[in-house]
C-alpha cells in the first residue's frame, strides 16, 4: 500500500491540472500562434510559467485504483501488477486465468 501522503499529493495534482486546464491551452495556443507578435508571444510564455507547476498535465502519474502503487501499472485495467493477479488469481477478472505449470 502507498503512503496516503502520495496518493493525496496526486488527488490534488489531478485537481489543478482540471482546474487550470482551458487557461494553459489558451496560453498555449497563443504562445505557438505565428500570427501574433513577439510580444505577445511572449508574454504568454511568461504567463504559463507563473501558473502552479503542478497544474500541468506532465506532472500526473498512474497510480493503482486498489493500492496506489505508481509502478508496473496497466492502463487498460487501472491497477498495478500485483493487484493485477491477486484479483486474476480469485476470479474477479473475466477471461483471466492464473497461470501455473
Amino acid at each position: 500500500m502507498a503512503k496516503k501522503s502520495m496518493i493525496a499529493r496526486e488527488v490534488k495534482r489531478e485537481k489543478l491540472v482540471a482546474k487550470y486546464a482551458v487557461k494553459r491551452a489558451a496560453l498555449k495556443e497563443i504562445a505557438k500562434d505565428e500570427s501574433k507578435t513577439m510580444e505577445e508571444r511572449f508574454t504568454a510564455r511568461l504567463k504559463l510559467a507563473k501558473l502552479p507547476r503542478n497544474s500541468s498535465a506532465v506532472r500526473l502519474h498512474n497510480r493503482c485504483q486498489l493500492t496506489g502503487r505508481p509502478h508496473a501499472y496497466y492502463r487498460k485495467f487501472k491497477v498495478s501488477r500485483i493487484a493485477l493477479r491477486e484479483l486474476g488469481s480469485n476470479g474477479q477478472i473475466p477471461g483471466m486465468v492464473k497461470s501455473s505449470w
